[in-house]
């Protein structure tokens, strides 16, 4: 999509146009592989790097466009938000070295963009999730300024004809509704790309999904969203309800996810993986197509297949069918959309190796894998690999087998085979496989965050927990160290920056309240109970009317009679109020002068946190 000027499909006659030539598209795709067409060999391999913006602060940096011109690399574009850019590594034969080369290559690039970025007051950070992000990053004002995300977003949106609902539950719990596809730019990964020699598409395909979750499961990076721990890898739920197209209902919805793992194995040929994303999922967008691709062919040329593509781009399936022209050749590939970017380069390198390795060296006893597992585990494998990580039992040979003797003793000796079968450099098969072996006996990113933010939990609030996890993720990312070496942060660790203090840093957010009509004696429990000295007072839209404070309360303890009355009877309505985004010095000098212990913390009237003076 990011080569095309797209518009939304709204009149009969342009939905009409883009059918047409999605099915010249498949015909096209149809002839090229019987007149084998399709490049064979070399084997090639790429990635495309997301990467995160993050200011001094190490919170995002609006500024993708200003660093984006400043890097000046037709290698580098934008991502959905304005806090994110990605990377797109030039293909490589494989074979040799290229492994190393690429790392190589993706340090260089890396290296230009931080000296760029540092020149914008920014720094680059690798990171599935940012785990600084805050409800502001998701809005649409950070969505970057370019047509084809702003005719998405309203597409989606159109289809969908109401909020997306986002329900996330792990150790801790997200629910929320939201009115934009900005969730998306939550998500920053490290896309890995194989060529795949079309006689063999649909059983590498098939092979491509009974492995991604136990290579998911040690390869999570991105355990944090907004302060909540949620899943090890939280990108794969993140991102399927954050452009879920479908519209909620009390009737069951038979219709897959837009970002889905798929419904069953695939069949046939890689057309037909593309007729079923033609047939389940609507063309949201189009662009304008000159050239017939069927007559393209008759003619001799090889056609870009511009519709097929840019449909393509719109369905997101973790590992998906892609179609490409390079030098002029029409080739295949699988393109692995879930490994997460981070925690650094050589970690993703040996993310990548393992992925390909595992892919290139299937034994011949898993030949058929459709006929031998039943997709369901596959599926359900993938999921609990989200999930729980390392903590996974797959099924696997109509048996449960944990992560790390799956990976250690089946997975990671197929991928060595596989990449001495293709004469990868035995220097570096044995440098980034043993990154992996390493990480499965030590800890994941994933494992590696969940650990140091709980121990910052102990004595910092969430915002300021997740503030020097990052500082500190950041400080361990310019190592350039695998995230298996890293030590997990201890809950006195400091931040290696001085930060403007806001009131988000210190306020709470487990709070206790109470409705108007609640009873003063409930009130008077749960301050008793909780040992709280403040209560906030809110309606049904958690918009906050009142507060009381022990002081209204403690008069009245031995009064049965009053005890009985409602809330509404002795709360304060006239409330001085502060935002999470105040300077902590501020709201303590209005504390101060009003000369009140509490704070509410207000967003569009709504409750969003407390701060009293025991914060401070």
């Amino acid at each position: 999509m990011g080569d095309l000027k797209v518009t939304r499909l709204s009149s009969k006659e342009d939905k009409s146009s883009y059918i047409h030539q999605l099915v010249k598209d498949i015909e096209a795709l149809d002839q090229m592989i019987k007149d084998d067409l399709i490049e064979k060999s070399p084997i090639r391999i790429g990635a495309e790097q997301e990467f995160c913006l993050i200011n001094n602060e190490y919170k995002a940096s609006h500024n993708s466009l200003e660093v984006l011109k400043e890097i000046n690399d037709k290698h580098f574009t934008t991502e959905i938000g304005n806090y994110n850019l990605e990377i797109n590594l030039d293909p490589l034969e494989l074979k040799g070295d290229c492994f190393s080369v690429i790392e190589k290559q993706l340090t260089e690039y890396l290296n230009n963009a931080k000296a760029a970025a540092a020149k914008k007051q920014t720094k680059i950070l690798l990171t599935g999730i940012l785990p600084t992000l805050t409800l502001k990053e998701i809005g649409d004002e950070n969505m970057t300024p370019i047509q084809r995300y702003g005719v998405l977003n309203k597409a989606i949106k159109e289809s969908r004809r109401q909020d997306f609902d986002i329900h996330i539950k792990g150790v801790d719990e997200i629910n929320m509704l939201h009115d934009s596809v900005m969730l998306e730019g939550c998500n920053t990964s490290f896309q890995i790309h194989l060529q795949i020699h079309p006689d063999d598409f649909i059983e590498s395909y098939n092979w491509a999904q009974a492995i991604s979750g136990p290579i998911l499961s040690v390869c999570t990076n991105s355990p944090l969203l907004f302060g909540k721990e949620l899943w090890s890898e939280t990108r794969i739920a993140l991102f399927t309800q954050s452009v879920d197209t479908r519209a909620n209902s009390f009737l069951l919805n038979q219709k897959q996810s837009r970002v889905s793992y798929g419904g069953q194995w695939s069949k046939g040929t890689i057309t037909d993986i593309f007729k079923d994303n033609i047939a389940r999922f609507r063309s949201l967008v189009t662009s304008k197509y000159i050239k017939d691709s069927v007559e393209m062919l008759d003619k001799g040329e090889i056609p870009k297949l511009s519709a097929l593509c840019l449909h393509n781009g719109t369905v997101y399936r973790w590992n998906r069918a892609c179609y490409g022209v390079g030098n002029g050749k029409p080739h295949l590939r699988i393109e692995n959309r879930y490994i997460p970017s981070g925690p650094t380069v050589v970690d993703e390198i040996a993310n990548m190796m393992f992925w390909i390795g595992v892919m290139v060296g299937k034994p011949e006893r898993y030949k058929n894998i459709h006929k031998k597992m039943d997709f369901r585990d596959a599926k359900a494998n993938f999921f609990n690999a989200a999930r729980y990580g390392m903590a996974t039992q797959f099924v696997w040979d109509g048996k449960y087998i944990c992560s790390q003797n799956m990976i250690l003793d089946i997975l990671l000796p197929i991928a060595r085979e596989g990449l001495i079968k293709f004469g990868i450099s035995k220097k570096d098969i044995n440098y980034y496989l043993n990154i992996i072996e390493k990480r499965v006996i030590s800890f994941t990113g994933s494992q590696w965050s969940v650990q140091s933010f709980r121990n910052l939990l102990s004595i910092h609030k969430e915002f300021e927990a997740a503030q020097t996890l990052t500082a500190n993720m950041y400080k361990m990312q310019e190592k350039g160290s695998p995230v298996s070496t890293w030590n997990p942060l201890n809950a006195d660790t400091l931040s290696p920056f001085e930060s403007k203090k806001l009131v988000k840093h210190k306020m709470s957010t487990d709070i206790f309240s109470v409705r108007k009509k609640d009873s003063i004696e409930l009130v008077l429990n749960i301050m008793r109970w909780k040992k709280i000295n403040h209560m906030p007072v809110i309606n049904n839209k958690i918009n906050i009317i009142g507060l009381i404070s022990w002081n209204d309360v403690k008069e009245i303890l031995d009064d049965k009679e009053k005890l009985k009355e409602s809330v509404s009877s002795i709360m304060k309505t006239d409330l001085i109020i502060t935002s999470q985004f105040e300077s902590l010095e501020t709201a303590k000098e209005r504390m101060e002068t009003n000369n009140i212990n509490c704070l509410p913390v207000v967003k569009k009237k709504r409750l969003i946190g407390i701060l009293t003076s025991k914060d401070f």
